[in-house]
């Protein structure tokens, strides 16, 4: 059976000027857990981007076959639901009606493709 095509995905979120070092370290240090789960939920080439101002800026590609599923799967694991507390509290969500990663409509807003090459 052939592999499904990747799917990209793009997205932001802004970062509290008074957390930058901290979510700047606490990704250099990436827990374990997280990073397991995300190779599970079939998520890769998984990048943040800030630009010195406000802006966090995420690309990654989804290799499964269903991404719903998958964020389920990643959502019931205890140390992500941590993960994203923290880290929640270290960003302001461009989302309107936004409650957390965890629940609500969203918490980083997706951005829509315009170009691509391979």
């Amino acid at each position: 059976m052939a592999q499904p095509q990747p799917r990209r995905f793009a997205q932001i979120v802004h970062l509290k000027p008074s957390a930058v070092a901290a979510y700047k370290e606490c990704h250099a240090n990436v827990w374990p857990e997280i990073l397991q789960k995300i190779k599970e939920c079939n998520i890769v080439d998984y990048s943040i981007y800030f630009d010195n101002d406000r802006t966090l800026f995420a690309t990654f590609k989804y290799i499964g076959t269903d991404i719903e599923a998958d964020m389920k799967n990643m959502a019931s694991l205890p140390k992500m639901k941590e993960w994203w507390a923290m880290t929640d509290g270290m960003q302001e969500s461009p989302i309107p009606g936004a409650v957390s990663s965890a629940e609500g409509p969203g918490w980083w807003k997706p951005l829509e493709e315009v170009f691509h090459t391979d």
